[in-house]
């Protein structure tokens, strides 16, 4: 089963259809017991999109986005409704996953474009050291200058061409961990592959922090067909591995570094920028169909790994090993929150600032403590190195249209929510506002709640060693290297909203039509 790419058209054809109908019919199998610890360690194989927010899933109620590999993993494993990236930021998000640490623990590598210092354990390097075939594709940590680091190679594992190749190279009986990075959903995006697929602008859930205007459909609809090729190719590497006969004794994680590519998401602690897609299955060792609420957080992919390896597990991991929650006595595990942060995304602030902010999530609210709420929190609204206007924004339709209502009356103002500034601190009640919209830090009957988040916070930054515990105007992080430096002129808006041309089925044909601001 091949997965279409952009070279091979928008529209998946006939052929694609029908693997995709195959993968998932070969893997409906019959609900498995737990069985005993294998004797041999297992294998990992890693699977991580590229700014995929949850809820974007079938497993999650999604009825519009085609994810079947990603639901089969979470029919026969583990489904988790509460896992966090450590920072919504590809770079520090990723080392978190490799380095079981919080980003204010990495030093460099709590930043986008940086450098990750080779001095703290790494649990891929961990395995290889223990004897694992360890290897990677694409995108691994990144973006990021790993060799001045003191790295050799890619912190997730030297580079293949593909899984066949890295599993040629194994010994015979040999264990295992592949990283396979995608590249989706990352932006650019073809324009209008969403739509050519069939996929009904009419069905999309569009977040209440956007207008729901038929261009942000259209691009939200770009957005789910990445997230489906990603699924595409994860299904072929779990087919692999059925065909080699190393599916029993695999670990399969498939997951995302950060939020969607949208404003108010990716780069902020918001939910969708922080919440991400995650299953995990392991045969024997993980009951089918397991939904786990207790929070986890990207620090605890690491100590996981290594447990389930029999491997001892550094003093210096922060995170805590996840399978525990996959026996009976998981749901007493008391994780019951989940502590998030971001430094310096882009650098798209005058004099390379960072827009530091920390977090607490629990089941019922998410308190944001800002610390520089003086400073543009998606960026300046002048360009500086990187990204132009807003950089902390990846440009799409969607901000430039957001970026039109500036001043404008609207239902909601999407542009303060997306690009203004931000209080100090923010609290959200979730059963009431699950898009995090509604500040109610003033709301009196929220007085003890937010007296009980500060000090958690607090407690947490000071446990976990972060600068910004005991000097909160810190310039660490804006000094850090930088090393990108592209797109550092204001981008013309109308031109850029004039030049997009959303197309809509018409009479069993597209119609091209322009956006209207």
């Amino acid at each position: 089963m091949t997965p279409p790419t952009p070279s091979q058209g928008t529209v998946i054809g006939v052929a694609a259809c029908l693997a995709l109908a195959l993968f998932t019919v070969a893997f409906t199998a019959p609900k498995h017991e737990l069985e005993p610890l294998p004797t041999s360690r297992p294998n990992v194989l890693f699977m991580i999109a590229d700014d995929w927010s949850s809820p974007h899933a079938g497993a999650y109620g999604d009825s519009l986005v085609r994810t079947p590999t990603f639901d089969w993993l979470a029919s026969e494993g583990a489904l988790f409704e509460n896992a966090y990236c450590a920072a919504p930021s590809c770079s520090p998000s990723r080392a978190s996953i490799l380095l079981g640490k919080y980003p204010h623990q990495m030093e460099s590598a709590g930043n986008l474009w940086s450098v990750i210092p080779d001095k703290f354990p790494n649990w891929v390097s961990l395995l290889k050291a223990a004897g694992y075939h360890t290897g990677k594709t694409r995108k691994g940590w990144g973006p990021g200058d790993f060799e001045a680091g003191g790295y050799q190679h890619n912190p997730s594992g030297k580079d293949y061409d593909s899984f066949n190749t890295f599993l040629e190279e194994r010994k015979e009986g040999q264990p295992f961990t592949f990283w396979f990075g995608s590249a989706d959903p990352h932006r650019i995006y073809e324009t209008n592959t969403g739509v050519r697929t069939g996929m009904d602008p009419d069905r999309v859930t569009v977040p209440a922090f956007f207008p729901d205007t038929p261009c942000v459909r259209n691009d939200l609809l770009d957005y789910y067909y990445e997230v489906e090729r990603f699924d595409r190719e994860c299904g072929n590497l779990i087919a692999t591995l059925k065909k080699e006969g190393l599916l029993e004794n695999t670990i399969i994680v498939m997951t995302s570094d950060n939020g969607m590519p949208f404003p108010r998401a990716k780069a902020n602690l918001y939910d969708y920028g922080t919440r991400m897609p995650l299953a995990i299955y392991w045969k024997g060792r993980i009951e089918g169909g397991k939904r786990i609420s207790e929070f986890m957080n990207f620090v605890d992919f690491a100590p996981t790994f290594l447990e389930a390896a029999s491997l001892e597990i550094p003093s210096g991991f922060s995170g805590n090993s996840l399978l525990e929650l996959f026996t009976e006595e998981g749901s007493k595990s008391g994780r019951d929150k989940v502590f998030l942060e971001r430094e310096r995304h882009a650098n798209v602030r005058m004099g390379d600032l960072s827009y530091p902010a920390r977090a607490v999530r629990t089941k019922d609210f998410l308190y944001i403590r800002n610390f520089e709420p003086d400073r543009w929190p998606a960026g300046d609204p002048n360009a500086h190195q990187s990204v132009g206007q807003y950089g902390d924004v990846d440009n799409s339709i969607t901000k430039f249209q957001i970026m039109q209502m500036e001043g404008r009356p609207t239902d909601k103002d999407y542009f303060q929510l997306a690009f203004g500034k931000r209080p100090a601190e923010e609290l959200y009640v979730l059963a009431n506002d699950p898009y995090n919209i509604n500040n109610e830090l003033a709301n009196p009957e929220h007085a003890m709640v937010l007296s009980r988040l500060r000090k958690d916070l607090e407690a947490w930054m000071s446990a976990t060693g972060d600068l910004r515990a005991t000097d909160p105007k810190t310039d660490y992080w804006d000094k850090v290297l930088y090393t990108p430096d592209y797109d550092t002129e204001n981008f013309d808006l109308e031109a850029k909203t004039k030049a997009y041309r959303m197309q809509l089925p018409h009479r069993g044909t597209f119609r091209e039509m322009p956006c209207n601001d």
